[in-house]
């Protein structure tokens, strides 16, 4: 596998850091007085949807990223967010990985969903990031990584054994399921009246806004208050689908029926992930996943976003996708 890291550095790169950000991070002083970060922390998965949203809120802070990609012509995309370097590689190939943690003082993973290997994968990433000398690793985890019977979340465990044993500093952030879920379905919804899910209506969860989890990663990374510890991610509520749906109408100005797939079908185009992902379908059919929205707000100083308030914005098409 290829690599190359490209620098693309600039002063502009890097607005006024707050007063929030700990001295635990070497910085440098611009002739206006504004914090700029010296030290390097890498997004894995920085063309993701969801570290894609890390990277803006670390730059945004003065701190110098690189993004590691997958393809070459992801490169502009992760520049786009604020990265300063792009490493291209692949975390299964440790050749690659090991030059994309050159100079690296900090790491953010999140693993691709349902990767197959991930336990496998994500256990070498650690192992390459102690060897890099790594100092802190920021794990977005998922909320209950005890849940033996769904393999996506089973996965995360090993993972986060590696963490706590290698020597390095640590953050787990445990979020509930994301409410950028619901970007790919809301168009169709919109279209049909019917919001539909391979599971019972009468299952209720608690969501989460990736933005509000980027900005606990950003803090995570850049600052000491988080240090060792494990932070289950949510917003407030436990919603089922019938009640998403009378909000989905509420905000449509009409009905949106609730209804279920079958789940099967539903798995069918997933590929090597199809059972895992029938497996945990069935899981949902009898419970969900319920969290606490107490850790959020307090980590945040601020009420989490709303459920409510991202669907407003998907009907008016300004959440990112």
């Amino acid at each position: 596998m290829f690599h190359h890291v490209d620098s693309v550095s600039s002063p502009s790169n890097h607005p006024k850091v707050s007063r929030r950000v700990m001295s635990s991070m070497k910085k440098e002083r611009r002739d206006d007085g504004s914090a700029v970060m010296t030290e390097t922390i890498l997004a894995v998965g920085a063309a993701g949807k969801f570290a894609g949203l890390v990277i803006p809120e670390l730059a945004k802070r003065g701190a110098r990223v690189r993004g590691l990609v997958h393809k070459p012509e992801q490169a502009d995309k992760v520049r786009r967010y604020r990265a300063v370097e792009i490493a291209v590689g692949d975390i299964a190939d440790r050749a690659s990985l090991d030059k994309a943690l050159e100079g690296v003082t900090r790491v953010f993973y999140i693993a691709p969903a349902f990767l197959p290997n991930e336990a496998e994968v994500g256990v070498r990433v650690v192992e390459a990031a102690q060897d890099a000398g790594v100092r802190r690793f920021v794990f977005s985890s998922v909320i209950h990584p005890v849940l033996s019977e769904l393999a996506n979340h089973a996965a995360k465990a090993p993972v986060e054994d590696a963490v706590l044993t290698s020597g390095m500093e640590y953050t787990f952030l445990h979020p509930t399921v994301f409410f950028h879920n619901f970007s790919q379905s809301w168009p169709k919804a919109v279209q049909t009246g019917i919001f539909a899910e391979p599971w019972s209506a009468n299952t209720r969860f608690s969501r989460v806004d990736y933005r509000d989890v980027a900005e606990v990663a950003a803090i995570a990374l850049m600052e000491d208050r988080l240090l060792y510890g494990t932070f289950e991610l949510c917003a407030e509520g436990w919603l089922n689908r019938n009640e998403m749906t009378a909000i989905m109408g509420e905000i449509l100005g009409r009905p949106i029926k609730a209804e279920r797939v079958n789940p099967k079908m539903a798995a069918a185009g997933a590929g090597p992930g199809a059972s895992a992902l029938k497996k945990m379908f069935d899981w949902y059919d009898h419970r969900g996943l319920l969290g606490n929205a107490l850790t959020l707000r307090a980590v945040l100083g601020r009420e989490p976003r709303t459920l409510r308030a991202f669907l407003e914005e998907l009907s008016t098409e300004r959440v990112a996708q």
